[in-house]
């Protein structure tokens, strides 16, 4: 991987997460949970791959600047998703309360 081929795959990370971006907008969980692994499968590769690139000054800014833009996103995500994540995180306490009153009071 070249310098040329970092600043690429970041992009396309910028791409997919503005994707899921959308998606959790629209409460499209199952897409955001699939764009979710085509942003892992992205960075994995940046990460096993560019361990030894040293980028020009130009191309050190444009990953930053699309970095930032990244979090920017992701942090918006996460305003949607994380009280959704507590919803289902309720649900779910709140199904196993109930199953383990369900067996108490059933196993006379």
């Amino acid at each position: 991987m070249d310098g040329v081929q970092v600043i690429f795959t970041y992009k396309a990370i910028l791409t997919v997460t503005e994707k899921m971006l959308k998606a959790a907008q629209a409460n499209n969980w199952e897409e955001l949970i699939s764009l979710e692994q085509e942003c892992k499968l992205l960075t994995q590769a940046l990460i096993s791959n560019s361990n030894q690139i040293q980028l020009s000054d130009e191309m050190q800014k444009k990953k930053i600047d699309i970095i930032h833009r990244i979090l920017d996103k992701d942090a918006k995500i996460r305003t949607i998703t994380e009280p959704w994540m507590t919803h289902l995180q309720n649900l779910l306490i709140n199904a196993n309360q109930k199953r383990k009153l369900d067996r108490l009071y059933s196993s006379d």
